[in-house]
């Protein structure tokens, strides 16, 4: 029996994927449930498992845009599981022919070199006006010429001496590739964020010793309760994220035509690099989720966006999205919009630089922070009070997100 495999439904509103990569090839036996191909669509990279067991033949090449519900491959359900390949035969060795001595050729003997005359190095009337314009000085040419003259050939092939911009012979080759339906979709929606927002971004610094404290004195214990759950730094920020959005409602609002949408919840996208680019999954009602569950559902997603297993459904929505560019030594930058949200904080590195506390210079561990914003629904108030309300939580974390009580706060 001969079973059709087509493209699934990745998720709503996809109606086309691409052929990323075969990972069989034509003519294999495939296992019920193997992974036989990676496709990518406008929002993730997924992987096509196979829907029974036999030998395949495929229908689509790798770089194809097929149309979802289209066939890609054909597989011979009826086809016997082939058995291990045997080893390969030994070659028998060849008698080898009995070798025979050729008769030596006499090598050419050397051309004698042409004897040197008043000629020599001098170059006819055409050659010189052309190395003068070449700018190439005659003792750099040998002549070919009668008595060792400069011909007009000589000269039209002669090189100049390379120039400080003239290529040496060094390796200068280049590849084109096509970007995969992701990357070009990642590609698209940023412009579109730039050319269709009014994008504006405000800075702000964030004294990170208060958050050191409490992971210095707690981490340990957080991680041996919480089955190897970390406490990080995406924690503190996303509660100081959330409790800055109920405090500013329009940082967490988007356009709709004319309209503004508002949320009376927070779905925090979190950036995060995959094997295919950047990704960015989403930690659901992120307001109602303790330090051990936002901990928690950053690694799972992470984990998955690593191993490829990242779904549409993981990253569609979000109300606001977190990004950081510090885990690879950005100390500052200008997020760009997710759209169609109304902002996105960007974190960067962490320097200990020399501030003033007190009316004395001390040495604190520091970050830059960037808001990013939609200026069409978010004013200059807004925008510069919500970073204002981020630094506040995380400069007075057990205060503002801890109600006090640290160990409540991360059960313990």
């Amino acid at each position: 029996m001969i079973l059709e495999m087509k493209v699934p439904s990745p998720g709503e509103s996809i109606t086309e994927v691409e052929i990323a990569t075969w990972l069989v090839k034509d003519g294999d036996y495939v296992e019920k449930d193997q992974a036989i191909a990676e496709v990518d669509s406008d929002k993730a990279t997924l992987e096509l498992p196979a829907e029974a067991s036999g030998v395949i033949t495929l229908k689509a090449e790798e770089g194809d845009a097929v149309q979802v519900g289209q066939v890609v491959c054909l597989i011979d359900t009826g086809a016997a599981k082939p058995d291990g390949a045997a080893a390969p035969a030994k070659e028998e060795k060849k008698e080898e022919a009995p070798k025979t001595e050729e008769p030596k050729k006499e090598e050419p003997k050397a051309a004698p070199a042409p004897e040197k005359t008043y000629a020599t190095g001098t170059p006819s009337p055409a050659a010189r006006k052309i190395l003068d314009e070449k700018n190439i000085d005659a003792s750099d040419v040998s002549g070919t010429g009668k008595g060792g003259r400069i011909t007009k050939d000589d000269a039209v092939n002669a090189n100049a001496k390379p120039s400080m911009g003239t290529p040496t012979g060094g390796n200068r080759g280049s590849e084109r590739t096509k970007l995969s339906m992701l990357r070009r979709k990642v590609a698209e929606r940023l412009v579109s964020a730039k050319n269709e927002t009014a994008m504006l971004t405000t800075f702000n610094e964030v004294n990170m010793t208060p958050i050191n404290n409490v992971r210095n004195e707690f981490k340990d214990a957080f991680k041996a309760k919480h089955g190897g759950v970390s406490l990080g730094y995406m924690s503190f920020f996303t509660k100081a994220v959330v409790r800055a959005l109920q405090l500013y409602p329009d940082v967490n609002s988007m356009m709709d035509g004319d309209y503004k949408q508002s949320f009376d919840f927070v779905d925090v996208s979190i950036a995060v690099s995959g094997p295919k680019g950047l990704m960015v999954p989403v930690v659901r009602n992120a307001e109602a989720l303790t330090f051990r569950g936002i901990e928690a559902e950053i690694k799972r997603l992470a984990l998955r966006a690593r191993d490829g297993q990242i779904t549409v459904d993981d990253m569609t929505g979000g109300t606001f999205t977190i990004t950081n560019g510090g885990v690879f030594g950005s100390m500052l930058s200008t997020p760009i919009i997710n759209p169609p949200q109304s902002g996105i904080l960007g974190m960067h590195n962490i320097i200990e630089r020399p501030i003033a506390v007190n009316g004395k210079v001390e040495i604190h561990p520091m970050m830059y922070v960037a808001l990013s914003y939609d200026h069409r629904i978010i004013d200059g108030r807004e925008s510069v009070g919500f970073l204002v309300a981020v630094k506040e939580g995380l400069e007075n974390p057990v205060e503002l997100l801890m109600d006090n009580n640290p160990k409540k706060a991360l059960e313990l």
